[in-house]
């Protein structure tokens, strides 16, 4: 039986929820929170492009969820190299974020204010997910606007770009993206176990 008792870093984390990680890492993972908010008491208070705190070759998973759109674009690849650096060769990043481009479908049918589904943080609508959640930011989040945006294809080459050896990625049900990189290439029983793991919905 496949089975990994691995170390997670989960970058951007915000507020630890009961629902806060994917099927994936359920309790034999050993999650290492990292948040530039101190107040969302992560492990390690800081940028995911500079993870200079973790040791190379450390690191079994990232996963990034709903933080790289926070970036400016030059600041992607950095960060993307830092997730290379600290994983192990074994290792990969699951990572999820705004899909641009079945966002934009909704701004050609001039929907940019509409409700276009419910998240744990409220109501979300296509210039929520352009710009960052308008009543966060409104609260004084300083952390919550965007700086960049993908589509399925700019976030395949990013990670290819870094040197990810195997990368899919997914579209979501909620304007989503779901991408899976792995250091090396991997084989089926891996894939398997994401299709099975990594629920995209």
């Amino acid at each position: 039986m496949f089975k990994m008792i691995n170390k997670l870093l989960h970058v951007g984390c915000g507020y630890k929820t009961a629902k806060h990680l994917p099927a994936l890492f359920h309790e034999d993972w050993d999650e290492i929170r990292l948040d530039l908010d101190p107040k969302t008491n992560p492990d390690i208070v800081g940028s995911v492009i500079d993870l200079s705190e973790i040791n190379n070759d450390s690191i079994d998973c990232i996963y990034s969820s709903h933080n790289l759109e926070h970036l400016y674009s030059h600041e992607v690849s950095p960060a993307l190299a830092e997730f290379i650096r600290v994983l192990k060769p074994t290792g990969f990043t699951v990572i999820t974020l705004p899909d641009l481009q079945s966002i934009a479908q909704l701004i050609v049918d001039d929907k940019l204010m509409d409700v276009a589904y419910q998240s744990q943080i409220g109501s979300i609508s296509a210039i929520d997910m352009i710009y960052g959640h308008r009543a966060s930011v409104a609260a004084g989040n300083k952390f919550m606007p965007h700086c960049t945006g993908f589509t399925r294809n700019s976030l395949a080459l990013a990670l290819n770009n870094t040197g990810f050896k195997d990368v899919r990625v997914l579209r979501g049900a909620h304007f989503d993206l779901w991408a899976i990189a792995a250091v090396e290439k991997q084989g089926k029983l891996f894939w398997e176990l994401m299709d099975k793991a990594i629920v995209v919905k």
